[in-house]
C-alpha cells in the first residue's frame, strides 16, 4: 500500500539528521519554475498572499532568494526529518530504523505545495507554500492548476512500482485535493479520527493530525500489505470503530477519559 501525508508548517533545520540516506525530489524541475515566480514577490506580497505576518513575509522571502540547486546536504534536509508538525510529532521518524527508512521510502509519499510529492528522503530546502495558497502561476489561479494531473501521475508510477492497488489517505483535505481520485489506479482508504466530545464523537484538529502521524508510522513499523489490517491500529487510545466505519473510510474513535 502507498500512505500520503500532508507537509508540516514548521520546519527543524537544527537538529542534525539521523540518517544519511538521501534522495532528490522527482518533480524538482517544477519546483524551480514557482520559485522562479515567487521569487519576483516582495515581502510584503509574501505576507499578503500567505495571509501571514510581516516577520514571518520576510522569513518566507528569504527562503525564496535563497533557493538554489543542487541540493545536498549540507545546503538541505530530508524532507521526513526537516517536517516538524503535529503529524510529524506522531510520525516520530527520528526513532526510526535503517529498515524503517527504506520501507517509508517506497511505501510514503507527502504532498507539498512546493515540491509537489516528496519521498521521505527526498532532500529539501526551507520554505513555506501551503496547497490553498491562490498563487497565480503560467499553469493558471492557482497551485492546484499548476500541478494539475503531475501528482496523481507520480502516485500511480509509485504504485506500478509497489505492484500496489491501495493508497491510504491520510492528508488534509486542503493538500488531497490536489490529488485527482479518479485517475488513480488504486482503492482509496480513508482513516478519520475523532474523540468524545459530550455526547459524541468528533474530528478534533489537533489530535487528528498526531493520530494520522501515529498510524503512518504503525503501517511502516509493522510493514503492513494489507489494507483489511488497517483496522488493527490502536495507539494512545484509538480503536477501530466499526459502527462509524464504511469500506471506504475507516473511523478510530477514543473516549476523552482515556486521553
Amino acid at each position: 500500500m502507498l500512505i500520503v501525508l500532508s507537509p508540516a508548517k514548521n520546519l527543524d533545520y537544527e537538529t542534525p539528521p539521523c540518517s544519511k540516506l538521501h534522495t532528490q525530489p522527482e518533480l524538482l524541475e517544477q519546483s524551480q519554475r514557482l520559485i522562479d515566480e515567487l521569487v519576483k514577490l516582495a515581502p510584503q506580497d509574501v505576507s499578503a498572499l500567505m495571509g501571514i505576518s510581516d516577520k514571518l513575509g520576510s522569513l518566507n522571502y528569504d527562503r525564496f532568494q535563497a533557493w538554489q540547486r543542487p541540493f545536498a546536504p549540507e545546503n538541505a534536509k530530508q524532507a521526513v526529518l526537516a517536517f516538524n508538525g503535529d503529524v510529524y510529532s506522531g510520525l516520530a521518524a527520528e526513532r526510526f530504523s535503517a529498515t524503517d527508512f527504506r520501507y517509508a521510502q517506497k511505501h510514503l509519499r507527502i504532498l507539498s505545495g512546493l515540491y509537489g510529492l516528496l519521498r521521505p528522503m527526498d532532500l529539501m530546502q526551507a520554505y513555506r507554500l501551503e496547497m490553498g495558497t491562490r498563487f497565480a502561476n503560467a499553469e493558471g489561479k492557482d497551485l492546484y492548476a499548476f500541478w494539475g494531473e503531475q501528482i496523481t501521475e507520480a502516485l500511480n508510477k509509485q504504485l506500478k512500482a509497489l505492484k500496489s492497488t491501495s493508497v491510504v489517505n491520510l492528508a488534509s483535505n486542503e493538500y488531497f485535493k490536489a490529488v485527482k481520485p479518479k485517475l488513480l489506479n488504486a482503492e482509496l482508504i480513508t482513516p478519520v479520527f475523532k474523540d468524545l466530545k459530550g455526547d459524541q464523537y468528533k474530528v478534533i484538529s489537533f489530535y487528528a493530525k498526531k493520530a494520522r502521524g501515529l498510524m503512518a508510522a504503525w503501517i511502516i513499523q509493522n510493514k503492513l500489505e494489507r489494507p483489511a489490517d488497517l483496522k488493527k491500529f490502536k495507539a494512545e487510545g484509538y480503536a477501530y470503530n466499526k459502527t462509524l466505519s464504511s469500506d471506504k473510510q475507516l473511523v478510530f474513535t477514543r473516549d476523552s477519559a482515556t486521553q
